[in-house]
């Protein structure tokens, strides 16, 4: 599959990037993801790729389980309802039960405040209601 912006072959951490991008978000999103860049969303798409993906999803001092986690937890705090959606399935996909997705969400009421709490399990019911996509679908 070619990247979003037809160049950045043999770029190591674009590649590495969008490697993590499709392992963590699966394959139909990063594919939507790419389908809808714009001359104007380009530029933004290539930084996430390569520097939230490549650049600190692949380091080794912390694992994706506990990525997940960090980013669920900073999610509800900036109420950034979108991404919520995004980073649960994720989240799943990176090993947290549902459960544990409850965990995170109740620790966060407590830092983050009750109404982003309240908002993100609403979010959660939503997407976590939806079955797992295996791995064709991903």
């Amino acid at each position: 599959m070619p990247d979003v912006a037809g160049d950045n072959t043999g770029d190591s951490l674009y590649d590495q990037g969008m490697t993590i991008r499709r392992a963590v978000l699966g394959n139909a999103h990063v594919d939507r993801a790419n389908a809808g860049v714009t001359d104007l969303t380009r530029d933004f798409q290539e930084l996430i790729t390569r520097y939230a993906w490549g650049s600190i999803w692949t380091r080794p001092g912390l694992d994706r389980r506990s990525r997940s986690m960090i980013t669920l937890t900073a999610l509800i705090a900036r109420g950034h309802h979108e991404e919520l959606a995004m980073h649960l399935r994720a989240a799943r996909t990176n090993g947290l039960t549902d459960d544990e997705i409850k965990e995170v969400i109740l620790q966060s009421a407590i830092y983050c405040g009750v109404p982003d709490a309240n908002t993100a399990f609403r979010v959660a019911q939503t997407v976590l209601s939806e079955p797992v996509p295996t791995e064709e679908q991903s």
